[in-house]
């Protein structure tokens, strides 16, 4: 009898399937979010707010880098780019040439842990430890991109605060290196945040609970995060099965309240992670988690 061999062959070409979906099909799948968030005053007409995160960008990655120039058509009042943008040596020059037309807008940036060091391979099993060792490849020019950046009028927040400008209304901002490499300096950075500006942003690559907490406790109204890839494999119905950081899976990807409003935090605040637009060159697949930039459109509070 050979009944027993019809499962084992049955799950081997499922799972064949499977992952050539999630790596020939959906790593490619490059897809727009929307979201309203309500953190402006009460009667304040919208700003639309391009999030990007999470490049992992490779000099071949053609269609990544139409698609993502293609994004200066929604013609968005700011760009945050909260970081991992390389995944190459060779790669700034392409991301440049994709985030040329976004270059134009007023935006922010802060750098991380994939700007700085290129990947290696890694045994994905570590991502279910919570505390497992970094390994990291060869440093990256991320120097030259962040020159780029700032030469064109992007504010570089790592560790630092900055104000903008945009359609009339005041925006100040602060911003943490990666606290994924244990590189965040709340200190340098802290402080209530202006009450008087229109609308206060924080920005971190990795959204650990910590810093997260310090940003809602001095009163910003968002905050932006990327860092998690939303789980890059998820089961439907389940979720996410890692978060690679502190945040529960619930949040590990979209909108959700960090902090809801308060005496101490009278308007509350709202947290986005980016499920980005990349992966490491070492683990090139996506399941039910397609690669994402996302346009907040920011509105109005209740009166």
């Amino acid at each position: 009898m050979r009944w027993y061999t019809a499962a084992p062959a049955g799950a081997l070409v499922a799972g064949a399937a499977t992952l050539g979906y999630a790596g020939l099909y959906e790593r490619t799948r490059w897809t727009l979010r929307r979201f309203d968030v309500p953190v402006l005053a009460p009667g304040s007409a919208p700003l639309r707010l391009l999030h990007v995160s999470d490049v992992h960008m490779t000099a071949g990655q053609r269609s990544k880098q139409e698609w993502l120039a293609g994004l200066a058509g929604l013609r968005p009042h700011l760009v945050i780019d909260t970081g991992d943008n390389l995944a190459g040596s060779d790669a700034v020059p392409p991301t440049l040439r994709a985030l040329d037309g976004l270059l134009d807008v007023p935006g922010a940036f802060v750098t991380s842990s994939n700007d700085y060091y290129a990947p290696k391979p890694k045994n994905p099993l570590k991502y279910f430890k919570k505390k497992h060792k970094r390994v990291h490849g060869d440093p990256l020019p991320w120097r030259e991109m962040r020159d780029a950046f700032t030469g064109r009028g992007w504010l570089d927040l790592t560790n630092a605060r900055g104000e903008i400008t945009v359609d009339g209304r005041r925006i100040v901002l602060a911003g943490v290196d990666d606290p994924h490499l244990k590189r965040d300096r709340y200190d340098a950075v802290a402080g209530p945040a202006d009450p008087t500006a229109d609308l206060r942003i924080g920005l971190v690559h990795a959204p650990e609970p910590r810093v997260l907490e310090r940003f809602a406790a001095d009163g910003y109204d968002l905050l932006l995060s990327g860092h998690t890839h939303g789980g890059q494999l998820r089961v439907p119905g389940y979720g996410a099965l890692v978060t690679n950081c502190g945040l529960d899976r619930e949040r590990v990807r979209w909108v959700s309240r960090w902090a809801e409003p308060s005496p101490e935090r009278p308007h509350g605040t709202w947290l986005h992670v980016s499920a980005g637009l990349g992966t490491s060159p070492y683990a090139p697949v996506r399941f039910a988690c397609p690669p994402e930039a996302t346009l907040l459109t920011l509105t109005a509070r209740p009166a």
